[in-house]
């Protein structure tokens, strides 16, 4: 078994205009001041990482670890969360994801794609630069609209959108593959990737790419009503990315999972900083240490209600207070009674 690595923080929510969240310096600053001892980065903000550049020159990538690590900081993992969305967009969608992508690429799908595709494989480069093994990214979704249908959907459509999520994301895996570099699809609501079928699904149409693993946040799951817990038991060999995330899911007689168009603190399902919602992290932090989970737990803040600063500091506490430092022998050790083929068939009574 193997400790978890942590706390760590996804800088994405917390990146912004003002003072210390504005530049690389400040933000490592205020993440290690926190207690945290990894940060998860977003790839589309030079002020903090240019992903090209980090991929085409080892030297940047060292300078930038390095800058990192001088404030006792690692990267956990790069992410292409906004890029890899734009490897799948439906037509219904485009209009509204337009804005992931530079201008230059506004209104013409098959160039927002291509440029996508080159983001996640820069990615694999930088992220073998610095060192890294894990990526976490999503899927894109070509179906999602389609999960609830009326009418209802035509024969064969959703082995076609997998067909095709496949076909575009093969090249990449591979890519990844050849940088030694797991790519972790965040299974999220609104990607083709939702759940632990729909990953079945994708897994068998890349041949059950190595590299094909997951992100695993459970708060995701409290808002569909799966069991988050069996989740680990079932693809544990393939998560190699977490996320500690909260979530609740109060039902009522007026509304359910779909939320009634509310906002997101008037959901039924919701989610909260870590600790604050219904999430058994103390089962999740001793299943994923079972299974020898190898990566990082990182924090990921986005809270209906409480402020996002005072979500990090609980949450360095939080994830700090989770951590099994995991044992090295058996408690029964002190009762051991050696290895000993003869003594054992005496046991047994074997002659």
């Amino acid at each position: 078994m193997t400790t978890i690595k942590g706390p760590a923080v996804f800088l994405a929510q917390f990146i912004g205009d003002q003072a210390p969240f504005n530049s690389l310096d400040g933000i490592c600053q205020w993440a290690a001041d926190l207690g945290f001892k990894g940060i998860q980065m977003p790839t589309l903000d030079n002020r903090f990482i240019d992903l090209q550049q980090a991929a085409e020159s080892k030297t940047y990538a060292d300078e930038l670890k390095g800058k990192i690590n001088s404030y006792g900081l690692e990267i956990t993992e790069l992410s292409t969360h906004i890029q890899g969305q734009l490897i799948a967009v439906n037509p219904a969608y485009d209009k509204v994801f337009d804005g992931f992508a530079p201008a230059a690429y506004h209104n013409n799908p098959a160039a927002r794609t291509e440029w996508a595709v080159q983001q996640l494989k820069y990615a694999a480069k930088a992220s073998q630069h610095l060192g890294l093994n894990a990526h976490a990214t999503f899927s894109g979704s070509l179906l999602w609209h389609m999960f609830h249908p009326w009418p209802q959907r035509p024969e064969g459509l959703v082995e076609e959108g997998f067909k095709e999520l496949a076909r575009r994301w093969l090249p990449i895996l591979n890519e990844f593959d050849t940088c030694g570099v797991d790519v972790c699809y965040e299974i999220h609501p609104g990607e083709d990737l939702f759940d632990g079928i729909t990953y079945e699904m994708f897994l068998e149409q890349v041949n059950f790419h190595p590299r094909a693993c997951l992100l695993y946040d459970p708060s995701h799951f409290v808002l569909q009503q799966l069991d988050y817990i069996q989740y680990i038991d079932l693809y544990h060999e393939r998560i190699k990315a977490f996320h500690v995330k909260d979530a609740e899911f109060n039902p009522t007689g007026r509304q359910g999972t779909f939320g009634g168009y509310q906002s997101w603190a008037n959901r039924a399902g919701r989610y909260r900083s870590p600790g604050d919602g219904q999430v058994d992290f103390k089962t999740i932090f001793s299943k994923l240490a079972q299974y020898d989970f190898k990566g990082w737990a990182v924090m990921e803040w986005e809270c209906c209600i409480k402020d996002s600063e005072t979500g990090a500091r609980e949450g360095a506490e939080f994830i700090k207070n989770h951590i099994i430092p995991v044992t090295t022998r058996a408690f029964d050790d002190f009762a051991a009674t050696g290895a000993d083929s003869e003594f054992n068939k005496q046991i047994l009574g074997i002659k």
